[in-house]
C-alpha cells in the first residue's frame, strides 16, 4: 500500500520571507532589492486585476478581440490595460529565460506608456542593470506567483503584501536616514487616522514617503463603512525612488492621487501652492537641516506660509514643517496629525516664539508622546501633534463636541511599550489604539474624561504660559513618586535577613572546605 504524503499548505508569511531572501547577497544592496521586489509585486497584482477584468468582459460580451483589447473597458473600472508581453502570465512563462530582466523592463515601460496615471511611477531599465543572476530572478518570480486571492482569502491581500515588504526592508536597511525616509510604522499611522477621522475631503502629506498615510486614511474609511470615493489625496515627496514607490502603492490599490508631476522638496518648490485641505497626516524627517538641502534662510524670509509667525530657521525644519502644514489647513475646520522629535516641545529662541504664538492662536489641540523603539530610524520617543482650526462646540461625525478653546490635551504613552515585534520594536495593538481614541473623544465631548496621573491631563493656555509655553506633557501630567510607596523599615529588615542568610551559607561553605582539607592530611587549623 502506497504511503500517503501529507500536503503542507505554505503560509503567506513564509512565501513573503522567501521573496525577501531571494535577492540576498546581490550587489544591488537593500534599497535596490526592495525596489526589485516591489516592482514585481506591482506587476503581479496589476496582472491579476487585468485577468479578472478580462474574464468579466468575456462574460458580458464573449471572446471578441475588439472588446477584450479595448483599453477604455479596463481603465473605466480602474484597471490598467496590459498588452500581451506585459502580463504576469507572460512573465511567469518566461521566468527561466536568460533575458527575463529585459522582458520585465520592457513590460514596465509598456505599462507606464499605456496608462497615464502611472507616468513616472514605474522603474525604467532597472532590472537589466540590477546585477542579479537569472536563477535569482526566476526564484523571486516563482514565489511572488504564489500570492493570489484564490489561495489567500484576504480582502486586503495587496495591503498585507505591500505592508510586509515596506516594513521588513525598512528594518533591514543599512542606514538610519534610509530607514526613516519612506516608511512610518503602521500602528502609528492607524492611530493618527483614528484621531483625526478623515471621513471625507482632501488628505494632504507634504513628505509622503511610500504613501502609508494616504493608504491608512482610505483604510479608516473602509473600517468605518464609509465611502472611499469621498476622500482624495494630495502630497509631495522629494526622493525619486520613494516617489515612484508611493505612486505604485496607491495605483495598485486603486487610490486616485496627486503627488505632483515630479519628485520635489516641499520647501524648495511647493507643488501644491495655495491648496487648502481638510486633513493632514505626516511624518516629516526629524530635525532636518534645510540648509543642508540647499534651502538658505533668504529663501524662507518673506514666505507667506509663515504669515503671522516668526520665520523658522533653516538649521532645523521642525517648525517650518509645522507652519507649512498649518498654512495648508482649511481655515474653518482643518485638522492635522503629524509626528515630530520631542525636542520641538521645549526648544527656545525663534522656535519658542513660534510655539508661543501657536498656543496663543489656539491651534494646538493635543500632544501625545509615544513610546521609544517604535521607529526603525531612531530609538527615541517622538511626539504626535494634533492641530485644529476649530476647537469650538459643534457636532462632528455624529458627536456633540464641547468648546475646547484655551485648552490642550496632554497624553504620555511612553509606558505602553509591552507589544514587541521583530525582537525590539514596539507597536500599538488595536485595543490600545481604541483606548487612546476613547480618551481623546471623551476629552472632546466632556463625556467620561478625567485626568489620570502618569497618563493624561487637560491644561489651559494660561497654565502653558506659566511653563514658558513648553508643550512637554511631563510639565502638566501628574507623576507619582513611587519611592514614597516603599516601607523602608520593612525593606531594611528584609535586606538584613537576606544578608544574614548569605553570610551563614558562606560560613558553612568555608567549614566544609576546611573539613575536606583536614580529611586528606593538610592539617589546616
Amino acid at each position: 500500500m502506497a504511503k500517503k504524503t501529507a500536503t503542507v499548505e505554505q503560509s503567506l508569511e513564509s512565501i513573503l520571507w522567501n521573496c525577501r531572501n531571494a535577492l540576498r547577497g546581490t550587489v544591488g544592496g537593500n534599497e535596490k532589492n526592495r525596489d526589485a521586489v516591489m516592482g514585481l509585486v506591482f506587476l503581479k497584482f496589476a496582472g491579476d486585476k487585468f485577468d479578472q477584468r478580462r474574464e468579466a468582459i468575456k462574460t458580458q460580451y464573449g471572446e471578441i478581440p475588439a472588446f477584450l483589447e479595448k483599453r477604455s473597458f479596463y481603465l473605466s473600472e480602474n484597471v490598467f490595460y496590459l498588452d500581451e508581453t506585459s502580463r504576469w502570465s507572460y512573465i511567469v512563462k518566461n521566468a527561466k529565460q536568460d533575458g527575463i530582466a529585459v522582458i520585465i523592463d520592457t513590460a514596465m515601460k509598456s505599462i507606464e506608456n499605456g496608462n497615464p496615471p502611472l507616468k513616472g511611477a514605474l522603474p525604467q531599465n532597472f532590472y537589466s542593470t540590477l546585477g542579479t543572476r537569472p536563477e535569482q530572478m526566476s526564484a523571486l518570480i516563482s514565489e511572488i506567483d504564489k500570492i493570489n486571492e484564490d489561495r489567500f482569502h484576504d480582502r486586503d491581500l495587496i495591503g498585507r503584501v505591500y505592508e510586509y515588504f515596506l516594513q521588513v526592508f525598512a528594518i533591514d536597511s543599512g542606514t538610519s536616514n534610509e530607514k526613516g525616509e519612506f516608511y512610518t510604522p503602521a500602528s502609528i499611522v492607524q492611530l493618527i487616522a483614528e484621531i483625526i477621522e478623515p471621513y471625507s475631503g482632501v488628505v494632504y502629506d507634504p513628505c509622503c514617503g511610500s504613501a502609508g498615510m494616504f493608504v491608512s486614511s482610505i483604510k479608516f474609511v473602509e473600517r468605518h463603512n464609509g465611502n472611499r470615493s469621498k476622500i482624495s489625496v494630495v502630497g509631495q515627496e522629494r526622493n525619486p525612488d520613494t516617489w515612484r514607490l508611493a505612486k505604485m502603492n496607491l495605483a495598485i490599490r486603486g487610490i486616485a492621487h496627486n503627488l505632483g508631476e515630479r519628485p520635489e522638496s516641499t520647501f524648495a518648490d511647493d507643488l501644491h501652492k495655495d491648496k487648502k485641505v481638510d486633513f493632514i497626516m505626516a511624518n516629516p524627517p526629524f530635525n532636518l537641516k534645510l540648509n543642508a538641502q540647499g534651502v538658505m534662510q533668504d529663501k524662507l524670509n518673506g514666505d507667506p506660509r509663515w504669515d503671522g509667525y516668526a520665520t523658522p530657521p533653516v538649521s532645523n525644519a521642525n517648525y517650518a514643517w509645522i507652519l507649512h502644514m498649518l498654512s495648508k489647513l482649511d481655515v474653518t475646520n482643518g485638522i492635522a496629525g503629524f509626528l515630530l522629535a520631542n525636542g520641538a516641545l521645549n526648544s527656545d529662541g525663534v522656535e519658542g516664539n513660534i510655539r508661543k504664538t501657536l498656543v496663543e492662536n489656539d491651534k494646538v489641540e493635543a500632544i501625545i508622546v509615544l513610546p521609544r523603539e517604535m521607529f526603525y530610524s531612531t530609538d527615541i520617543s517622538v511626539t504626535l501633534w494634533i492641530l485644529n482650526n476649530n476647537k469650538k462646540a459643534r457636532i462632528l461625525n455624529g458627536r456633540q463636541l464641547r468648546d475646547r478653546q484655551g485648552e490642550v490635551l496632554f497624553v504620555d504613552l511612553r509606558r505602553w511599550n509591552d507589544n514587541i515585534y521583530e525582537k525590539k520594536y514596539v507597536q500599538f495593538s488595536d485595543e490600545q489604539i481604541s483606548e487612546v481614541k476613547k480618551l481623546y473623544v471623551g476629552w472632546q465631548t466632556g463625556l467620561g474624561y478625567v485626568d489620570v496621573p502618569e497618563l493624561c491631563r487637560s491644561a489651559t493656555n494660561s497654565e502653558i504660559a506659566l511653563k514658558k509655553y513648553s508643550l512637554a506633557p511631563s510639565k502638566y501630567i501628574e507623576f507619582i513618586d513611587h519611592d514614597l510607596e516603599i516601607d523602608y523599615a520593612s525593606e531594611m529588615k528584609r535586606i538584613q535577613l537576606e544578608m544574614k542568610s548569605v553570610l551563614a551559607a558562606e560560613l558553612a561553605s568555608q567549614k566544609m572546605l576546611q573539613d575536606a582539607f583536614r580529611g586528606i592530611g593538610y592539617g589546616i587549623e
